[in-house]
């Protein structure tokens, strides 16, 4: 099963790099962040044609997640509200930031985009803590349900280790890379989930986003903020997890480049 994600700051904007690149791929699920777009003007037909399923959960002009995947998703939802019923979820809500769904067999996909935070102290940096504190507590009812495995992917707006990022002298100070935030990811990562990425990669100087200013991309400057997470048994299943920078390199990319997970599904119980 290959599994890719990928924030193509806005599905409209970016359709056709994204067909380019999926078409030749033999992708099962395609977990799209940033779609920038409401529901009903998700570009649908150019998938379905290839016999893809689309579910989305969009809004205008910003945030939005997809799922694009080659067979029907069971129990698929959207948001933290199908499973923690209070007025926190529902007021995390109203920004569109997960969707799930279990692919066959039994390999429950969940997708996000993390808030970026903005800067270190503001506002949206403490929307952005409450919002993984939600984010860990919806997880901890994922796993009590069991058996279900679990894939977690997405712009997570975080580098969680230093040799995650090109250049991390000041990163204790830096949006993305500061204490609190990496704690609240690893309070989530506790919960039992492993990174796909570092099974197979302990390099640094390897990231899936660039700036689009100061030449970032040619330079590589970058941080590697997106992400798969594995509970055990994918993990140890995972074959391969690879971050491809060739759509990148193209004429008015995305800044982030996907990120392939490919797991054998074989043997999973």
């Amino acid at each position: 099963m290959k599994i890719v994600s990928w924030n193509v700051n806005s599905i409209r904007t970016r359709l056709d790099q994204v067909l380019d690149w999926l078409y030749p791929q033999s992708v099962d699920v395609l977990c799209l962040q940033e779609t920038k777009v409401v529901d009903e003007d998700f570009p649908r037909v150019p998938f379905l044609d290839e016999g893809y399923q689309v579910y989305v959960s969009g809004q205008k002009a910003y945030n939005g997640v997809a799922l694009v995947s080659r067979s029907a998703l069971s129990e698929v939802s959207s948001g933290f509200s199908p499973l923690l019923e209070n007025d926190q979820a529902q007021k995390f809500d109203q920004q569109k930031r997960l969707i799930t769904g279990i692919i066959a067999p039994g390999v429950r996909i969940l997708n996000l985009y993390v808030p970026n935070g903005s800067e270190v102290g503001s506002d949206k940096y403490i929307y952005k803590l409450e919002w993984l504190a939600l984010l860990h507590d919806y997880i901890e009812q994922l796993r009590s349900q069991g058996p279900t495995h679990l894939l977690v992917c997405g712009d997570f707006n975080i580098a969680l280790e230093d040799r995650d990022i090109h250049d991390s002298s000041n990163r204790a100070n830096h949006i993305m890379a500061t204490d609190a935030e990496r704690q609240a990811l690893q309070t989530i990562l506790d919960l039992g989930l492993q990174d796909a990425f570092r099974k197979f990669n302990a390099e640094s100087g390897q990231f899936s986003w660039w700036n689009y200013r100061a030449g970032a991309f040619p330079k590589n400057l970058g941080w590697r903020i997106d992400h798969h997470y594995l509970t055990p048994a994918l993990y140890k299943s995972a074959q391969a997890c690879t971050i491809d920078v060739a759509p990148r390199r193209l004429p008015k990319p995305s800044d982030h480049a996907p990120v392939v997970v490919e797991i054998d599904t074989t043997h999973l119980n």
